[in-house]
């Protein structure tokens, strides 16, 4: 009888240190807030002059929070834009954007909390994504697709699934181009620019 009552009580031991081992489920994605992770984003473009030059710009300073309601704002700190040049980038921040004035872009999109209900930690989802983007006072529509990866628990990372293509007219934004143009002795930057961007978000 001993015997019988020590194996009986191994084994509840080892059922109850499995049952300790075990990884709790992780929390739903639409519980809580979640902020950027501004050190970990961020948002890059192509910038093309004389119709054939290609060259890599991005912004580092990225902030903004996704609701439980799915009401998502992310702003870009225009004055973090890296071109590689130091006077083209004090060119880009006084001229073209004008930090002095509107020092941050915007972007606005209304998401649904119930396309990531499922969404377990290592996997990852394809979404639209409908949103608007606020420059210097003027707006433009954007629509595009995203990869959502569920990194952590309490970790998501948000990513273009292909270049977003901003035009410089829809913003209002072609007179700061042509002064650009005209102070660095270009016959002509592009209009167009594909953005991409990585966005981490943390609970």
């Amino acid at each position: 009888m001993p015997h019988t009552i020590r194996i009986l009580a191994a084994s509840a031991l080892l059922a109850l240190a499995a049952c300790q081992q075990a990884p709790a489920e992780a929390p739903p994605l639409a519980e809580g807030t979640w902020t950027v992770d501004s050190d970990a984003s961020r948002l890059n473009y192509v910038s093309v002059k004389s119709g054939e030059i290609a060259e890599n710009n991005h912004f580092t300073g990225l902030s903004g929070s996704v609701a439980p309601d799915g009401a998502a704002t992310v702003e870009i700190d225009l004055a973090t834009v890296s071109t590689g040049v130091d006077i083209r980038n004090e060119r880009m921040r006084e001229i073209f954007f004008n930090v002095a004035e509107f020092p941050k872009a915007t972007i606005t999109a209304q998401v649904d909390p119930a396309a990531f209900e499922a969404l377990a930690v290592g996997e990852s989802t394809t979404q639209p994504l409908k949103g608007t983007l606020s420059v210097k006072g003027a707006e433009t529509a954007i629509d595009t697709e995203v990869d959502v990866t569920r990194v952590s628990a309490d970790r998501v990372l948000v990513a273009s699934k292909e270049p977003v293509i901003v035009y410089a007219d829809a913003l209002d934004l072609t007179e700061g181009l042509a002064q650009l143009q005209q102070l660095a002795g270009l016959p002509s930057i592009t209009p167009a620019v594909p953005v991409t961007f990585s966005i981490a978000f943390e609970r």
